[in-house]
């Protein structure tokens, strides 16, 4: 492996930090909205699987339950 001494590395680290691209403001809104928009969605279909399921298991248990 080869070594570099401290100079080298803060070189290399500070070319390595030009390259960075960063997010334009107008990105990051909209990437902020649209992981709200998803977790929206994301929790509505959870919740509409989990009355269902609910639905399903209350019939279930009111058909075979002691009467």
């Amino acid at each position: 492996m080869a070594t570099t001494n401290p100079l080298q590395f803060i070189q290399q680290v500070r070319a390595e930090a030009a390259k960075i691209v960063w997010p334009t403001r107008r990105e990051v809104t909209l990437t902020t909205i649209m992981v709200f928009i998803m977790a929206s969605l994301v929790a509505i279909f959870f919740s509409l699987v989990d009355i269902a399921i609910r639905a399903g298991m209350s019939g279930v248990l009111t058909y075979f339950g002691t009467n």
